[in-house]
């Protein structure tokens, strides 16, 4: 006997394949697991990062300036005698809260103006596409760096700026989805059942259409990191002696010669958690 399975259980069926899809990936591939890994230790830095260090990440001792990484300090010591691993540890925490604020600010916005252009489509559809497309054509971090020049130093500041500069990219991929659902055989069924229109859009239409986003926001997660890196180089971000990963990076600049581990491993971390996030986005299907 054939079981018969109604539009609007067919959609929640579908909300649920990319999760169960990226599950069955994990147990195949080995780099996914690798990524996933780096992504846990450093959200556990985030979280307890007294764990994994016992040094102050801004009190420094001179005796031990510039010493290379051992055993006492696996990342080494920057000019002024900090453990880096300390600073890098510390810091996560402020540049991750910088990129889920930005991250979340792109969404909201970029789901206001995907769902209501593709809902109600007409002129409003064609004044905010082009208005998208005038963001698409100027560079994500050069729209953050006008911002953030306007708005002022900080790290809330500078993750404002970054989530303004992603919201094209959002939008353009959520009026598609929204766009494609709209068509689909469990909204035709809410829609001849009788339902509201704001119950059709945010009961059926929205949840549907923001599940491919999701890989999305993987993959603009890891372009945040290095855009928040990026501004907090230039000097925009967490002022000193605050540790943030772009600052972190910015400090060693002067002792490459001499010191070439003060830049170099929290530009490795960098790498390798924007490498990690981009390596989940693809494992649930999104591509550039």
């Amino acid at each position: 006997m054939t079981e018969t399975i109604s539009p609007l259980t067919a959609g929640s069926l579908a909300q649920r394949r990319p999760l169960r899809g990226l599950r069955s990936k994990t147990t195949l591939r080995p780099g996914l697991v690798l990524a996933v890994a780096v992504l846990a230790i450093v959200a556990a830095w985030a979280i307890v990062p007294h764990l994994f260090t016992p040094f102050d990440p801004i009190v420094g001792d001179g005796a031990v300036a510039q010493s290379a990484p051992s055993l006492a300090h696996p990342f080494g010591t920057d000019a002024i005698g900090r453990d880096l691993l300390s600073r890098v540890v510390y810091g996560t925490r402020a540049s991750l809260q910088a990129t889920v604020i930005a991250i979340a600010v792109a969404f909201v916005a970029s789901t206001v103006i995907g769902l209501v252009a593709g809902f109600v489509g007409g002129w409003l559809d064609e004044v905010l596409m082009r208005i998208v497309d005038v963001l698409l054509a100027v560079p994500s971090l050069l729209v953050s760096l006008l911002l953030v020049t306007a708005l002022g130093f900080g790290t809330t500041n500078v993750a404002i700026a970054v989530g303004v500069g992603s919201v094209a990219a959002f939008s353009r991929v959520l009026r598609s989805e929204v766009l494609r659902v709209r068509t689909a055989q469990y909204v035709e069924a809410a829609e001849g059942a009788g339902a509201r229109w704001w119950d059709v859009l945010l009961r059926h239409v929205l949840p549907h259409a923001a599940t491919p986003i999701l890989g999305l926001v993987a993959l603009e997660f890891g372009s945040a990191i290095l855009a928040i890196a990026s501004l907090n180089f230039l000097g925009y971000g967490a002022q000193p002696p605050a540790p943030e990963w772009g600052g972190l990076v910015a400090d060693g600049r002067n002792y490459l010669a001499t010191a070439w581990w003060i830049t170099t491993i929290p530009g490795l971390v960098i790498v390798a958690v924007v490498i990690s996030t981009n390596h989940i986005s693809r494992a649930i299907g999104v591509r550039r």
